[in-house]
């Protein structure tokens, strides 16, 4: 099944799992799921991510574990929201001076740019813009 918005699918998987308190999240992989994946983890927003071989080689798929905090009954995952800004019908790009602040820094923008895909902050720090793709805090 091909899906018109691979990144919009993703962050839906990633909130429906963490709704229902699952550990592991399961998607189609591509190069930019596993750039957000990463950069998810380096922000601590997940436990980690695998790439594993599919039912066959060109299929691969990619599983995120994700991350919760307290005990049992309190338990709550540390990823309070996800959003996505640019989509296939509307895309939003930014320029290096106004790339989004997300709860006033408490949260993260991911951006693609022509250094490859990193957080807002990142691309503040090499004075790139980019497209905004999503957000989460």
């Amino acid at each position: 099944m091909t899906v018109s918005d691979p990144i919009a699918d993703m962050l839906t998987r990633i909130r429906n799992a963490t709704m229902a308190g699952h550990p592991v999240v399961s998607m189609p992989s591509s190069k930019m799921k596993v750039a957000i994946a990463k950069i998810l983890k380096e922000e601590g927003y997940i436990g980690n991510y695998e790439v594993v071989e599919g039912r066959t080689p060109a299929h691969k798929v990619l599983n995120i574990y994700l991350k919760y905090v307290g005990e049992r009954r309190d338990r709550r995952s540390v990823i309070a929201g996800l959003e996505r800004v640019s989509r296939p019908g509307r895309r939003v790009y930014t320029g290096k001076k106004h790339i989004p602040w997300v709860l006033s820094g408490m949260g993260v923008a991911i951006l693609s740019t022509p250094k490859g895909v990193m957080t807002g902050k990142r691309a503040r720090q090499l004075g790139v813009g980019g497209e905004v793709l999503c957000k989460v805090w």
